[in-house]
């Protein structure tokens, strides 16, 4: 190590009050080696800390500090005799006088050993956070980490720290003000000091950056030898045999004693140590959005006018604003990679997603692929979720979508239905017909089709290269699925035992309706097979082709190639079912 390593110069001077994380309580103590014994180092950071109220401040400032506030302040319940009763969560100045609340509990269990830190309920279900692993999130930002802790090789707690933005929320709305005391040290062990990286360092002691920092520097002798003594007494009054033996009051008669002394030393080298101690608040700025609910002053501002004319968001909050909002269809792709994020179709052009903030934001795809959505319906959701939104708002362009016109304003939805939809309805269908004809599962395994459509979906359509992994996507859900064993039981070719599943089902179908008609069917299954295929190889005339035999048109943007991937893909399964088993006439899109 180095001086400005035991000196701990960096460390001074960084404070809790700008930091991201802010430790609640910490016991941390990284060692290497003996500590009686030159090579050892160890470096220990320990906090703790209350929550106070602006009237007890001047009180807590002038006399309390690491060793009322610090990690060796007992945080537990206290029951009086005189039937007054001191709940966990208070913080005591003296007895029964309680002008804090304390954030960290803790739980001592002697009978499986150890103990356990808990984080106060109250922030919990406050912020309204729930417990992942070691980690409290908020499933409403998109599912954030919140607080965290850690534990050592035992098991025992080492650190329960929390993010100063939702702390600081949390505080305000309760106006109280967190103080932290801790401690740092660090302790390295040398042959001599001489010829060391601490050779021209003295003791120190100084107040530095709003703390206190000490430099010891002693020999190991000093520090864990010395004279030592030892005495022992017993009771000399027992007869062992007795079935109950009592012992009388102890007197000079009755007992016995010895006692021993010695010297302890022979330790060699120096101990070079540095500790520095500081007291800190962490104050809250008068807003809390998440538990107080007051209004937000960084929301995000959204392009309204054609002239790229913005609005902020407070000013369209308002179910009556009567206005309209364009994005990019990237958005929708964004809000879904997100946890907890749904998408559900409406009608063809028409959807909803379904956030973590509990709201369903029904948007319509227009003319021109943007996404159009009633601008309250975005200014009411959470601040996070606005500004993804804002980052991919555009000026207004194709009008607002015909189908959510229909449904906002004329009270008249569409009858139509999503090309998504009407795929995973087919392949009900089509699975419904082959357990009533032949009572056999045409899949290997069931989907969660709400579940799936997450995955396949025109969105997911970017560019080349993701519509070809859309393509793998309906083969996953389709093709691979299909129950090979089944239906090779029911073909009649006679290389039957050679096919795949697509051949398989083509050749069933073949039997009803003919070669040539169930190879037209299947041309655009097939040709979704082969793009499948070319997900490894995205360039070259194979690829060209097979996106042609699934009868997509290239000239069309990426977004409506992909809507057409599904639609071909969805309408050569009906005509499978109908060739097969008769099923009524399919809703268009």
């Amino acid at each position: 190590m180095n001086q400005e390593w035991i000196l701990q110069i960096k460390e001074t001077r960084r404070a809790f009050s700008n930091a991201t994380w802010v430790p609640l309580r910490a016991s941390i103590n990284d060692e290497k080696g003996n500590v009686k014994n030159i090579g050892y180092i160890s470096e220990y950071f320990g906090c703790g800390s209350a929550a106070f109220p602006p009237e007890h401040r001047e009180l807590v400032e002038e006399r309390l500090s690491w060793g009322d506030i610090g990690i060796g302040h007992t945080v537990a319940p206290y029951a009086y005799e005189d039937g007054h009763y001191a709940s966990i969560d208070q913080f005591q100045y003296n007895d029964k006088e309680p002008i804090g609340v304390n954030l960290v509990f803790e739980h001592p269990q002697p009978v499986v050993g150890g103990k356990q830190w808990i984080l106060n309920p109250d922030l919990v279900v406050a912020l309204r956070l729930i417990k992942e692993g070691t980690n409290w999130v908020r499933p409403e930002e998109n599912f954030v980490v919140v607080a965290r802790e850690s534990f050592d090789e035992k098991g025992e707690h080492r650190l329960i720290e929390i993010k100063r933005e939702f702390l600081l929320d949390y505080l305000a709305a309760r106006n109280l003000s967190l103080r932290l005391s801790y401690y740092r040290q660090r302790v390295e062990n040398v042959p001599l000091l001489e010829g060391s990286e601490y050779a021209n360092l003295k003791e120190r002691k100084e107040e530095r950056d709003g703390g206190r920092f000490e430099l010891l520097i002693r020999d190991i002798n000093d520090v864990f030898g010395g004279s030592w003594a030892m005495f022992r007494a017993w009771r000399t009054d027992v007869d062992e045999d007795e079935d109950a033996p009592v012992m009388g009051p102890e007197n000079d008669h009755n007992t016995g004693h010895e006692s021993s002394k010695g010297h302890r030393g022979g330790f060699e080298g120096v101990r070079v140590e540095g500790e520095f101690w500081r007291d800190e608040w962490i104050e809250h700025q008068s807003q809390s959005v998440r538990v107080r609910g007051d209004a937000d002053k960084n929301l995000p501002q959204f392009i309204v006018e054609t002239d790229g004319k913005r609005m902020v968001s407070s000013e369209l909050d308002n179910e009556d604003i009567g206005r309209w909002l364009w994005f990019r269809s990237s958005v929708v792709t964004e809000l879904l990679s997100s946890r907890g994020f749904t998408l559900e179709w409406f009608t063809a052009e028409t959807g909803g997603i379904y956030s973590t903030s509990g709201y369903r934001t029904h948007f319509g795809l227009n003319s021109s692929d943007l996404i159009t959505v009633y601008a309250y319906d975005v200014a009411r959701l959470a601040a996070w979720e606005q500004h993804i939104w804002a980052a991919h708002n555009v000026a207004p362009e194709g009008k607002v979508s015909n189908e959510l016109l229909a449904a906002q304003v004329r009270a008249q939805p569409a009858s139509t239905h999503a090309v998504e939809v009407l795929l995973f309805q087919s392949m009900r269908m089509l699975e419904a017909g082959f357990q009533k004809e032949h009572q056999i599962s045409l899949f290997t395994h069931d989907i969660d089709d709400a579940e799936a459509m997450q995955q396949i979906s025109r969105f997911a359509s970017k560019d080349q290269a993701s519509l070809l992994r859309l393509a793998k996507e309906l083969v996953r859900v389709f093709s691979d699925r299909l129950n090979i064993r089944d239906l090779r039981k029911l073909s009649t070719h006679a290389e039957k035992d050679k096919l795949g599943s697509n051949k398989l089902l083509q050749d069933i179908l073949s039997r009803k309706i003919g070669i040539e008609k169930a190879r037209q069917v299947f041309a655009e299954i097939a040709g979704a097979y082969d793009m499948r295929v070319g997900d490894a190889h995205p360039t070259g005339s194979k690829v060209t082709d097979a996106i042609k035999l699934a009868g997509i048109d290239h000239n069309c943007s990426f977004l409506r190639q992909g809507e057409q991937l599904i639609h071909n893909f969805g309408r050569s399964v009906w005509f499978i079912g109908k060739g097969l088993f008769g099923q009524p006439e399919r809703h268009e899109s």
